[in-house]
C-alpha cells in the first residue's frame, strides 16, 4: 500500500501524486466504504483522481528510484531489438508497451524507434507519423518519472541523459 505524498505512475496517465487516503463509497462494493487512492497528476493540468486501493482494472506502481533511473539511462545506448515491419503489429506491440509496459519497456521502444528513425534519414527516407507519436509519448511519459527519480525539471530530462550517455 502507498502513502500519502507518494508518487506513482498511474495507468497511461503517468505521475501522480497521492494527495489523501480516503473512504468511500462505492456501488459496485455493495455500498460498503472501501479505501481510496486521492491522486493528483502532476504534469497533465493537475487533475484528481480517486481509485480503490485494491483497483485491478489500472495499473499503479511506484516511481523509480534514482539509483534505477540513472541505471535505466545507461543502458540506452544498448543496440535496439529488431523493428517489426508488419505496421499493424508493431503498433499495437507498442501500444501495449505503452498502455502497461514498465519503464524499461518504455526505454527500449524509444530506442527501438529512434534507432529505425536513424537508419530511415541515412537512407533519406522518414519515420512514419504514427511512429513518431508513439516515440513522442513514451519519452513524455519516462521523462516525466526521470525527472521524479532525479530530482530535476521534466525539461531538463533529455539533456541529463545526453550527458550520462
Amino acid at each position: 500500500m502507498f502513502s500519502v505524498n507518494d508518487y506513482v505512475i498511474y495507468g497511461s496517465l503517468g505521475v501522480c501524486q497521492i494527495i489523501d487516503i480516503s473512504k468511500e463509497k462505492y456501488i459496485n462494493s455493495g455500498n460498503e466504504e472501501i479505501d481510496c487512492y486521492v491522486l493528483q497528476t502532476v504534469y497533465n493540468d493537475r487533475m484528481t483522481i480517486k481509485t480503490p486501493v485494491n483497483n485491478p482494472k489500472v495499473s499503479m506502481r511506484e516511481v523509480l528510484t534514482k539509483e534505477d533511473a540513472i541505471a535505466l539511462i545507461k543502458t540506452a545506448s544498448e543496440s535496439a531489438p529488431d523493428w517489426i515491419e508488419d505496421d499493424r503489429q508493431r503498433t499495437a506491440n507498442f501500444k501495449s508497451i505503452l498502455k502497461t509496459g514498465t519503464s524499461a519497456d518504455c526505454m527500449m521502444l524509444i530506442r527501438t524507434i529512434y534507432a529505425e528513425k536513424k537508419e530511415k534519414a541515412a537512407a533519406g527516407k522518414r519515420l512514419k507519423k504514427s511512429d513518431e507519436e508513439i516515440m513522442k509519448t513514451a519519452e513524455k511519459k519516462l521523462y516525466q518519472e526521470f525527472a521524479i527519480a532525479l530530482g530535476i525539471a521534466r525539461e531538463e530530462v533529455e539533456l541529463y541523459i545526453h550527458e550520462c550517455l
